[in-house]
């Protein structure tokens, strides 16, 4: 059972270190940079967003034996991080002081959980 439960551990970590970030003040971050000209805060979003879905797509895998179930597993996956992703933005919004609802970031959580669908898809569905 625990050699099973290993394989949650990177998707887990994953989900904790996002949380983790989503949930900081607003304070903790600058106010003005070039960060915000070239929309440094977007990417971030998109990458952590991807390598949640790639992290849970492989640890879902391992434990799923059947390769047919693979795709809908990581399509589940997919719809359940996008739907985080939403539910974070309005986390921030009433409950995390400084942070306020922003649909781009929302735009920039989907585009990264189907990047990660697309590698998780290439990688670890082998045909």
């Amino acid at each position: 059972m625990i050699r099973r439960t290993f394989f949650l551990l990177p998707g887990l970590g994953w989900l904790f270190v996002v949380s983790f970030l989503l949930t900081l003040p607003g304070s903790a971050f600058p106010t003005e940079d070039w960060f915000s000209k070239v929309q440094f805060d977007k990417w971030v979003h998109a990458g952590l967003f991807a390598v949640l879905v790639v992290c849970w797509c492989w640890g879902l895998m391992r434990l799923q034996k059947k390769k047919e179930k693979w795709g809908q597993l990581f399509i589940g996956i997919t719809i359940l991080a996008t739907l985080y992703g939403v539910g974070m933005e309005f986390f921030q919004k009433y409950c995390v002081p400084n942070r306020s609802f922003d649909f781009w970031d929302i735009v920039a959580d989907a585009v990264g959980t189907y990047a990660g669908y697309l590698f998780s898809r290439k990688y670890f569905i082998k045909k």
